[in-house]
C-alpha cells in the first residue's frame, strides 16, 4: 500500500535535504511534487487542497532545529499533518457497553464485508478475549450465510443460524436475544450488500439499526476504488450513523488514497485494514504509523506487535540458545524461519513495515514474492531428514530426488542451497556476539528514523 506515493514523496525529501534552510521558493517548490503525487495517488482533491495548505503553512518560516537538516524538518511537518488528515490516534471499538457490545457491518456487495465479520470475530477472540456470536442477515444470498457459517467454524465464533425466509430485523434481534441469553461479549451482524446504493438497501439497514441499537456501525469498502469508495462511505454516513471504517484489500492498494481521504471526507475514522485473504489478515489502523510507511520509515512496532503475536516464542528460544551454543543452523530451522515468515502475511506484509523498502528498486521487488517462499519449503520437506540437518551431502542424484519429489527444477535447489549457505554464515556470526555488535552500532535508534 502506498508504494508509489511513498516513492514520490522520497525523492522530495532527498531534494530538500541539500537546501541551506527552508525558503517559501523550496518549500512552495517541493509542494508542488507532493500535491500531483497526492492526486497520482487517487486523494480527493479537497482533501489535498487542505493538507498542502496545513504543510506549508506548518513549514514556512519555521526554523530548522540543531539537529535537523531541511529536508528531515520538511519530513517532520510532512508526518505531522499525515497522521493529523488521517486522525491522530488509533480509534478503538467502544465494547465498554453491557454485554453484548452488538456490532452492526454494512457494505456493498464484493467489498469483502462477510469475509471482514469473520475476520473481526477472530481479532475480538485472539486480541480482545471476548466471546463472539456472529449472524448473517443477507436472506438474498443463501451462498452468503453458509459462508459465514464455515468461517465462524474457523475462527472460533458461535454461529447464529438464519435462513433466506426470514426477515433480515427479526435475525438480526433473535441474535442479539442468543447472544445475551449465552452471555456472550460481542454479537456482529453481517448485512447485506448491493451492487450499489439504493433506497431499498438504505431502508432495511436503517430499520435493523433501529432494532438493535449498535455500539458500532461499520461501513466495510474495498480500498482499491479509490474515491468510489470515499463517496459510498460519505453516501453510507449519511444514511447511517458509523462510527468507523474498515478498508479491504488494502495490500494489493498501490495508491492509497482511500486511506488518506476517508476521514477528511466522512468525519469518520478507520478503524481496521484488511491486509489479505486470510482471517488473521486484519491490522488495527493506526494514523501514526502509517504515516511512517507512507515516508519510507517503516512500522516497526507493528512488526514487533506482529511479531509476538504470531511467532512460536519457544521454537525462538530454542534457536536462539543452539546459535549461542556455537551449533550449526541447519535447513530445519531455514524452514521454520521461512514456516514463521508466512504466519506474519508473508514477506509483501514483513517488507512494507521495514524501514527504507519503498526505495528497494522494483525489479528486486518483484522477486519478492510469497509463492517462491512456499516452494523453497516444498523443496525443503521434499528432504531426508539427515540432508536437512547436512546439507553438504546433497549432491546431484539427491537434488534430482528432492526436485522431482517438489516439482521443482534443480536450479532451484541450488539457489536454495545458496542462500542458505549464505544464511548459515550470518547465523555464525551473530553466535560470536554479532547480534551485540549491531545493536551498539546503533546506539538505541531505530533505522530509517530522521527524527
Amino acid at each position: 500500500m502506498f508504494d508509489n506515493l511513498s516513492q514520490r514523496l522520497q525523492l522530495v525529501m532527498k531534494k530538500l535535504r541539500g537546501e541551506g534552510r527552508l525558503t517559501e521558493e523550496n518549500i512552495g517548490a517541493a509542494l508542488r511534487e507532493v500535491r500531483m503525487a497526492l492526486l497520482e495517488a487517487d486523494v480527493a482533491l479537497p482533501v489535498v487542497k487542505a493538507f498542502i495548505d496545513d504543510v506549508r503553512a506548518r513549514a514556512v518560516g519555521r526554523e530548522v532545529l540543531a539537529s535537523l537538516t531541511p529536508g528531515q524538518a520538511v519530513v517532520k511537518v510532512v508526518y505531522d499533518a499525515l497522521v493529523a488528515l488521517m486522525g491522530s490516534a488509533n480509534d478503538r471499538l467502544d465494547l465498554s457497553t453491557r454485554p453484548p457490545a452488538v456490532i452492526l457491518v454494512a457494505g456493498l456487495q464484493g467489498s469483502g464485508k462477510t469475509t471482514t465479520v469473520a475476520k473481526l470475530a477472530r481479532f475480538l477472540r485472539e486480541r480482545e478475549r471476548r466471546s463472539v456470536l456472529v449472524a448473517s442477515a443477507d436472506i438474498y444470498r443463501p451462498a452468503a450465510i453458509e459462508q459465514l457459517r464455515v468461517l465462524a467454524g474457523t475462527v472460533g465464533a458461535v454461529f447464529f443460524p438464519s435462513s433466506t425466509g426470514e426477515r433480515p430485523v427479526d435475525i438480526a434481534r433473535g441474535a442479539v436475544e442468543q447472544a445475551h441469553r449465552s452471555g456472550m461479549d460481542v454479537v456482529i451482524i453481517d448485512t447485506a450488500g448491493r451492487l450499489h446504493i439504493d433506497s431499498a438497501m438504505m431502508d432495511e439497514i436503517r430499520a435493523i439499526h433501529a432494532a438493535i441499537d449498535p455500539v458500532e456501525t461499520l461501513f466495510v469498502v474495498d480500498s482499491m476504488t479509490g474515491q468510489d469508495a470515499v463517496n459510498t462511505a460519505r453516501s453510507f454516513n449519511e444514511a447511517l450513523p458509523l462510527t468507523g471504517v474498515i478498508l479491504t484489500k488494502a495490500d494489493g492498494d498501490a495508491r492509497g488514497g482511500a486511506a488518506l481521504s476517508v476521514r477528511q471526507v466522512t468525519g469518520k475514522p478507520i478503524k481496521f485494514l484488511g491486509v489479505g485473504e486470510k482471517t488473521e489478515a486484519l491490522e488495527p489502523f493506526y494514523p501514526d504509523r502509517m504515516a511512517s510507511r507512507i515516508l519510507g520509515m517503516g512500522d516497526v512496532l507493528s512488526l514487533v506487535e506482529q511479531a509476538q503475536q504470531t511467532v512460536d516464542q519457544e521454537q525462538a528460544r530454542k534457536l536462539a540458545q543452539k546459535i549461542s551454543k556455537g551449533k550449526s543452523f541447519d535447513l530445519e530451522d531455514f524452514r521454520d524461519q521461512l514456516q514463521q515468515m508466512e504466519k506474519m502475511g508473508g514477506i509483501a506484509s514483513l517488507m512494507d513495515k521495514l524501514p527504507g523498502a519503498a526505495s528497494i528498486p522494483e525489479a528486486a521487488r518483484s522477486q519478492m514474492d510469497d509463492r517462491q517462499t512456499r516452494r523453497l519449503i516444498a523443496i525443503i520437506n521434499s528432504m531426508t531428514p539427515q540432508e536437512r540437518r547436512f546439507p553438504d551431502i546433497i549432491r546431484g542424484s539427491r537434488k534430482r530426488r528432492i526436485s522431482a519429489g517438489s516439482g521443482t527444477q534443480v536450479q532451484e535447489i541450488n539457489r536454495l542451497l545458496k542462500q542458505f549457505g549464505e544464511m548459515q554464515k550470518m547465523m555464525k556470526r551473530l553466535g560470536k556476539g554479532g547480534l551485540a555488535r549491531m545493536m551498539r552500532g546503533m546506539k538505541g535508534k531505530l533505522p530509517g528514523m530522521p527524527f
